[in-house]
C-alpha cells in the first residue's frame, strides 16, 4: 500500500522557481549556517542540566541521564522538523524544545510521584471521555468510568513501550527514581497529544484515535505505533511488516501528510500561553470553553457542561474571540504567527508577490516598523526609532497584523 506523505499546509515554501541554481546555492550556504548554529548533544544535555539544577535548587538523582534523554529527542526533532531546518534559527528551536520538555518533566516532579500519577490521569480521561464508548450506548457514569480506566491501564503499557523505543532503552526498562516518573510522566501526556491527521477531516489527538478504535472493541494489535505505520521498516522485515493486516489498517485510517513534529510543541505552547493569559485576565470560564473546545464538545455538550443556556454560550464564544484576537495581537504575536507557518520571516504568510503588493499598501511609519520588526529589534528600540511609547507601538503593530491578516486572505495578488 502506498502512503502517500506531503508537507503540512502550514509549512510554507519561499523559495521562489526564478534562478534556481540562484536558490541552490542559498539553500546550501543555509544549510551550513544551521548545522554551524546547532548545539551537539552534549552541549544541549549540559545547558539543559544547569537549567534544571537551577529550577530545583538541587541535582536529582539520575539528572544527567534524563537531560540527555531529553538533548537527544530534541535533536530527532530538529532534524525531522522541515520548518525548524528551514528556519535558520536551529540552535533557538533547540533550546525552546528543549526548555518546552524540560517545564513539563520538573511540572511533575514538583506534583510528586503520587500527585503526579492523579493530575496525568485526569488530564487522559477527560480527553477520551465522550469517545471512549460509541454514540449509541447507554452508560451510565460509573460504567463509562470502567471502560476508561480499562483503556487508560493499557494505554500506559503502550506508552512505555514507546518511550523506550524512542529512546532506545531495554525492553524491560521501568522509571523507578522521582525525576525518572516526571519524564515518562510528561512523555506519556506528549505522546496522548500527537497529532495525527486523517483523511478527509481535521487532525485528532492520539489517544482520542485509540480510545475510538478501543470503543469499536479493535483488536489489540491494532494499537501500534503510528510513526512505525508511516515508516515502515528498512531490511528483510520489510516485507512481512507491510503485509500485517494491523499495519494495513492503520495505513488505511492514516494522514495523508506527515505532521511536521515542530508543529505540534507549538500548538501545546500556544495554548498553554493562552490559558495563561486568560488566567492573568480573570477569564476562567473562557478557559473552561477552550478545553471543552479542544475535546471536540459540540455546542449542546458545552451548554451542559458550563451549565449555560445557548445564549449565555452565545456571548461567551464572542468575549472568547476578542480575548484570543487581543491574545494574538499581543506579546505573544510571534509565537502565535509562528505556530500558523505566517511569522514576520514567512512574509507573514504571504506569497512573495502579495508580500510586495502589501508592503506597498503600508505608510512609511508602518514600513519602518515592519522593517525593524524583521530585523530582530526589540519593543523599547523601535518605539523610540519612531518616536512614541511602547503601549502606541503596540497598537499600531496590532493594526499592521490585521491589516496583513485581510491582505493575505483577500483576492488581491
Amino acid at each position: 500500500m502506498t502512503v502517500k506523505i506531503a508537507h503540512s499546509p502550514n509549512s510554507l515554501n519561499t523559495n521562489t522557481v526564478i534562478a534556481p541554481e540562484v536558490n541552490n546555492r542559498k539553500a546550501e550556504n543555509d544549510t551550513t549556517a544551521n548545522t554551524l548554529l546547532e548545539m551537539n548533544t552534549e552541549t544541549l544535555a549540559a545547558v539543559v542540566l544547569q537549567e534544571l539544577q537551577g529550577t530545583l535548587k538541587t541535582k536529582p538523582a539520575k539528572a544527567e541521564t534524563v537531560t540527555t534523554r531529553i538533548a537527544q529527542e530534541v535533536e530527532r526533532i530538529c532534524q525531522k522538523s522541515n520548518r525548524i531546518q528551514n528556519s535558520g534559527e536551529v540552535q533557538s528551536w533547540q533550546l525552546s524544545l528543549a526548555r518546552h520538555r524540560l517545564q513539563k518533566c520538573v511540572q511533575y516532579y514538583k506534583l510528586g510521584s503520587k500527585q503526579g500519577r492523579v493530575e496525568l490521569h485526569s488530564l487522559l480521561a477527560s480527553m477520551i471521555y465522550r469517545h471512549i464508548a460509541s454514540f449509541r450506548a447507554q452508560l451510565s457514569f460509573q460504567g463509562r468510568y470502567n471502560l476508561i480506566e480499562d483503556f487508560l491501564q493499557g494505554f500506559y503499557i503502550e506508552s512505555l513501550r514507546a518511550f523506550r523505543r524512542e529512546h532506545g532503552l531495554e525492553q524491560n526498562y521501568t522509571p523507578r527514581v522521582k525525576l525518572e516518573l516526571a519524564e515518562y510522566m510528561a512523555f506519556t501526556e506528549q505522546y496522548a497529544k500527537r497529532q495525527i491527521g486523517l483523511p478527509g477531516r481535521n487532525r485528532q489527538r492520539l489517544i482520542v484515535l485509540r480510545a475510538q478504535g478501543f470503543a469499536k472493541g479493535q483488536p489489540p494489535e491494532t494499537s501500534l505505533d503510528i510513526e512505525m505505520a508511516v515508516e515502515s521498516p528498512k531490511g528483510e522485515d520489510a516485507e512481512a511488516f507491510s503485509r500485517s493486516s494491523a499495519v494495513q489498517q492503520v495505513r488505511e485510517q492514516m494522514v495523508s501528510e506527515a505532521v511536521d513534529p515542530a508543529e505540534a510543541v507549538l500548538r501545546d505552547r500556544v495554548v498553554s500561553e493562552l490559558i495563561n493569559y486568560l488566567e492573568a485576565q480573570g477569564q476562567d470560564q473562557c478557559i473552561d470553553y477552550l478545553r471543552l473546545k479542544l475535546q471536540d464538545y459540540q455546542a449542546s455538550d458545552i451548554d451542559k457542561e458550563l451549565g449555560i443556556t445557548s445564549r449565555q454560550r452565545d456571548y461567551l464564544q464572542q468575549r472568547f474571540k476578542y480575548h484570543v484576537e487581543k491574545f494574538a495581537c499581543s506579546k505573544n504575536w510571534k509565537l502565535v504567527h509562528q505556530w500558523l507557518g505566517a511569522d514576520i520571516d514567512q512574509k507573514l504568510g504571504m506569497t512573495s508577490n502579495k508580500w510586495e503588493a502589501f508592503q506597498a499598501t503600508l505608510s512609511p511609519e508602518q514600513q519602518q516598523i515592519l522593517q525593524l520588526k524583521r530585523n530582530g529589534e526589540d519593543e523599547q528600540a523601535i518605539a523610540k526609532t519612531i518616536k512614541c511609547t511602547p503601549k502606541q507601538l503596540q497598537k499600531r503593530w496590532a493594526k499592521l497584523l490585521d491589516m496583513a491578516w485581510v491582505f493575505r486572505n483577500s483576492d488581491q495578488s
